[in-house]
């Protein structure tokens, strides 16, 4: 059942994403901007605990849990270490996430030899 509930919600997200590209003339970083945006917003009026209660990895994998992880580590770093948690609270949550990307990505331009289009 799990499994289902974030195929549900993640499903849900990239219906959100993929009309946001088809009825608008917004590029795709915009929306990306948008959805971590709205992950972190929500996740500060208190809105989007409820959706990763429910969907799980359906709601934190996408983008917008992206902002949902920058909030949270916000939001507990300023009440453990007040009001500088508000500069390092986000980039505690989210420096392993962030740091895997960029090797994962070194590491796949070094295997697989990229070319530059002409």
């Amino acid at each position: 059942m799990e499994y289902l509930k974030a195929f549900l919600v993640g499903g849900i997200i990239c219906i959100i994403g993929q009309i946001l590209m088809d009825r608008t003339k917004l590029m795709s970083g915009r929306i990306l901007v948008i959805f971590v945006v709205a992950g972190t917003l929500l996740t500060g009026l208190g809105l989007y605990q409820p959706i990763v209660e429910f969907g799980g990895a359906g709601a934190t994998v996408p983008i917008v849990g992206f902002g949902y992880a920058l909030a949270k580590g916000v939001m507990e770093d300023v009440t453990n270490d007040g009001f500088f948690g508000i500069f390092t609270g986000g980039l505690k949550a989210t420096a392993a996430g962030v740091t895997a990307a960029i090797l994962f990505g070194f590491l796949s331009a070094v295997i697989f030899n990229p070319k530059a289009k002409e």
